[in-house]
């Protein structure tokens, strides 16, 4: 599946390109501010080719010439929906840093919003509401996002339970039935403690949602994939968009199932809000 987020779409297709075409890319990718008010001659001029190759640049990506191509990059840019690698320099200020990451961040999250797919999602919610039980299963940093859908499902007052333990999971896998649901989420979407949790799961009979990168072991094996393709960052101060991209995934599902269930949570969310503030009052003392 190509991304619908143009500027991702070049940056997963420019190896696929003829050598020419990806200096176009290249330059696009650097300067997509910049293009926008170019002319054909000054894009070609920049990158160092000619004309007839920004022309095939541009129906490599599927638009029929240079003018439409750059309309739906001036669209991209207006709706902020911009895919970009996260780069830090030793000269870059606090100012640049918080910058940065919140750009990046940012933009990751509406690449992934344009990819989801509204059938998958509605079918995913529908899934989940009717559900028994439903678990959550996920490692490291996908173990938290577990654990925070654990509690946001426990709310709307559906039978939940997070494991971030390959052994527990296992237990717990094998113990399901044909009204139960697994969550399963991985960044990698190849961990393989968690593939034969998934595979467990499916042989009892259970329902495997799974939020990964499309085209992993992971996705493939769901029967509900949610593709979540973000790119696995390695530094250790780049910022941990695929993580909240998950969260906020979980989120659309949540509120989802909540309208679904609206009638039957409002008295329960009022007695659990007054419980709460009972608790914080009594830390008050």
């Amino acid at each position: 599946m190509d991304s619908p987020n143009l500027i991702r779409r070049m940056a997963d297709n420019k190896s696929k390109l003829r050598k020419s075409e990806a200096k176009v890319a290249s330059f696009v990718l650097e300067h997509a501010n910049d293009v926008i008010k170019m002319r054909i001659v000054d894009l070609a001029a920049s990158s160092d080719v000619s004309e007839p190759t920004v022309i095939r640049f541009c129906k490599a990506l599927g638009f029929d010439g240079f003018q439409s191509f750059k309309l739906q990059l001036a669209q991209q840019l207006g709706l902020g929906g911009v895919y970009t690698q996260f780069a830090v320099d030793d000269k870059d200020t606090v100012e640049d840093l918080r910058n940065k990451v919140f750009d990046t961040t940012v933009g990751s999250l509406l690449t992934v919003r344009d990819e989801l797919d509204p059938v998958v999602l509605e079918t995913a919610i529908n899934t989940i509401r009717k559900a028994n039980r439903v678990e959550f299963y996920g490692f490291g940093a996908s173990g938290s996002v577990a654990t925070d859908a654990q509690h946001k499902f426990f709310r709307l007052q559906l039978s939940t339970a997070a494991y971030t333990d390959p052994h527990i999971q296992h237990m717990s896998a094998i113990s399901l039935g044909a009204e139960d649901v697994v969550v399963a989420i991985s960044q990698s979407g190849r961990t393989r403690a968690l593939l034969e949790s998934v595979s467990l799961a499916r042989d009892a009979g259970a329902t495997v949602i799974g939020l990964a990168p499309q085209n992993t072991p992971l996705s493939e094996q769901c029967s509900i994939p949610i593709y979540v393709n973000m790119e696995e960052e390695h530094q250790a101060f780049a910022p941990v968009s695929s993580r909240i991209a998950h969260l906020v995934v979980i989120d659309v599902l949540a509120t989802g199932v909540a309208l679904h269930r609206k009638p039957l949570l409002k008295e329960h969310l009022k007695r659990l809000q007054k419980s709460q503030k009972a608790l914080r009052n009594m830390d008050q003392d």
